[in-house]
Order: C-alpha cells, then sequence, then structure tokens
C-alpha cells in the first residue's frame, strides 16, 4: 500500500484568476485550433469539442449539427456498419473497443469510408492488452487519427502516445452518470489529472482529450485552462432533440433518459444483460427536455469567449498560458459546487 498526500483537484475546487485584457469584445476571440499529430498525417483545424461516445448523445444527427460549428462527435460503438457512409470525415470519430469483433466491425466500415478519426474505448486503459490493441491498430491504420483511453497518469499517456496514440482520453470516474467512484473506489480528481496527463502528453508533442466532468461552460474553460487540447461532454450533451432518444413526460415536465455507458441500462440494451462478474459503473438520470442542441453550442462557445476575454487570451490556443487557477472552499462557495 502507498499513499499520495499531495493535493489533487476537480474542476469545482478551483476558478480561474482574471488577468488584463486588450480584447474589446468577445467577438475577437478566436476558438478555433490547429493540431499536428504525432503519428497521423495532416492537420486539423476546428473548434476542439467533442460529444463523448454514448448512447443517446453520439448519434449522427449530433453529428451532423455539431459539425456546421466545426465541432467534432466520436460515434457510439452501436450504430451499423451501413450508416458509417454518412459520417461527415473531419468532424467524426468512429468509435470501437478492443474485441475481435470491434476489429472486424472497424475493417467493415474502412470499406465503406476509410476514417480519419478512430477512438478506441475502454474503461481501463491500464491493462497490457489495451496497449498491444492500440499498437495494432496504429499498424493497420497509419494514416489515420488514433484517440485512446481512458487514463488517468502522466506514465500511462505516454505510453499510450509511444504506442501509437495520437490524443489521449483523460477520465476515469467524474462524468454525470459514472459510478467507479463509488462502485470501484477508483478515480483521480480530473483538473488534477488534464494537468498532469497534458504536460506529459505535450512533451512527446502528443495530445489529451479530457473526458467528463463537465457541467457548465465554465468548467470546459478551466478544462481547457489546465492544458486540455480537446475536451470531450457527454451530459452537456444529452437531453436534446438530437440524442434520437424518446421525450418523456412526467407531471407536465419534459425529460430525456440519459445513462452510463457501464450502466445496467446499457448492458442490457446493446450486451444482453450485466455479466454476473460485472459490477454496474454507471446509473440512468432524466435530463430536462432542451431543444434543439444549437441553444446549448452557443452557451458553451459563449463561456469560453467570456473566459478567455477575462484573462486576456485572443485565441483559445492562449487560454493555457493565461491562466491561474485559485483555489475556493466549496462550503463557501455553493454555486460552482457539483
Amino acid at each position: 500500500m502507498r499513499l499520495d498526500t499531495d493535493l489533487k483537484l476537480d474542476y469545482a475546487d478551483v476558478l480561474i484568476r482574471p488577468k488584463r485584457s486588450t480584447l474589446k469584445s468577445r467577438k475577437e476571440v478566436d476558438l478555433k485550433r490547429k493540431y499536428k499529430f504525432p503519428h497521423a498525417k495532416g492537420t486539423w483545424t476546428g473548434v476542439p469539442l467533442i460529444a463523448a461516445n454514448m448512447d443517446g448523445v453520439a448519434t449522427f444527427s449530433m453529428m451532423k449539427a455539431l459539425a456546421k460549428n466545426k465541432l467534432m462527435t466520436a460515434l457510439h460503438k452501436y450504430h451499423e456498419v451501413k450508416d458509417y457512409k454518412n459520417i461527415i470525415p473531419d468532424f467524426t470519430f468512429v468509435t470501437i473497443g478492443i474485441t475481435e469483433a470491434d476489429e472486424k466491425k472497424l475493417e467493415k466500415i474502412s470499406k465503406i469510408k476509410k476514417p480519419r478519426f478512430i477512438c478506441i474505448d475502454v474503461a481501463n486503459g491500464y491493462t497490457e492488452s489495451f496497449v498491444k490493441f492500440v499498437k495494432k491498430i496504429r499498424k493497420k491504420y497509419p494514416d489515420s487519427v488514433i484517440m485512446a483511453g481512458n487514463v488517468v497518469t502522466g506514465e500511462m499517456t505516454e505510453e499510450l502516445i509511444l504506442a501509437g496514440a495520437d490524443i489521449v482520453k483523460v477520465g476515469i470516474g467524474p462524468g454525470t452518470v459514472c459510478t467507479t467512484r463509488i462502485v470501484a473506489g477508483v478515480g483521480y480528481p480530473q483538473l488534477s489529472a488534464v494537468i498532469e496527463c497534458s504536460d506529459a502528453a505535450h512533451g512527446l508533442k502528443g495530445l489529451v482529450c479530457a473526458d467528463g466532468g463537465c457541467r457548465t461552460p465554465g468548467d470546459v474553460a478551466k478544462a481547457f485552462g489546465a492544458g486540455a487540447d480537446f475536451v470531450m461532454m457527454g451530459g452537456m450533451f444529452a437531453g436534446h432533440d438530437e440524442s434520437e432518444f424518446p421525450v418523456i413526460e412526467e407531471d407536465g415536465i419534459k425529460y430525456i433518459e440519459h445513462y452510463g455507458s457501464s450502466s445496467r441500462e446499457a448492458m442490457e440494451k446493446h450486451n444482453g444483460g450485466k455479466a454476473k462478474y460485472k459490477a454496474s459503473e454507471g446509473k440512468r438520470i432524466l435530463i430536462k427536455y432542451r431543444g434543439k442542441v444549437q441553444n446549448t453550442v452557443d452557451e458553451i462557445l459563449g463561456g469560453l469567449r467570456s473566459a478567455c476575454t477575462y484573462v486576456g487570451a485572443i485565441r483559445l490556443k492562449g487560454l493555457a498560458r493565461r491562466t491561474t487557477f485559485i483555489m475556493v472552499n466549496r462550503q463557501l462557495s455553493p454555486e460552482i459546487r457539483d
């Protein structure tokens, strides 16, 4: 047993301190980023926000709506192969797991339309089998941008980049409908994870995607301030028309279902039920119906522009350099509690 006594922080534990700014208006802020990758060829330019690869979030309808704003979608794993002919290559990740069936499905998709972006997604990115699979996919798809995760530590971030990942997905347990921290007692405060993993990745010219824990536009700004290159959101993009889930009405209020990828609901829907050796590490909630996702996109982008203006960052790229976090007493600051 080893006890790490260093202080680790979540988004709600900090605020961004304002600084002098020469910006006259939020309209002056440029939120687009241009990235090169350590392994894949070419560059990518867009707004580095991603809809999480969750059922009811990462649909083709969501992909189309977000692509209009130059945002990305990591399609969930359960779409039929024939539907991938409709992907928007520059703004869509094809998501797979690490089973033989996942690998074969990716081969079938590639015959229809070769994916530019591949997301290799598992709950636990610390296994040898996961690293080996990343190496295999890198060898088979040398020109594709590969995002792999999830992990929360610098050393594993480095290992995945060296194995062939261009982007490492960071986050264990921070999501709105994730219960890993409760069920397994495993996790890492998300702000500290992003800071440590981004530092490790950037030393190898790799990138990180902060996955989970963002409940407000301010949290998204904090993730970029911590060094994230991309930010992935599930709960913030759930509850919209684009989720393609039915609207549920209770006591005159409209809701849409949202559940974790490792929840009992997800396993029953897609895997024929929960295996006896597994524990459910997700939960189901109802989110108030939000209408079109464009309204939420506008709020998130507006919040990012505002954060950049407060610290004097004319581009999103400069937000991390201009960010100073201050710790807060959450008992005295109820407005930023989880």
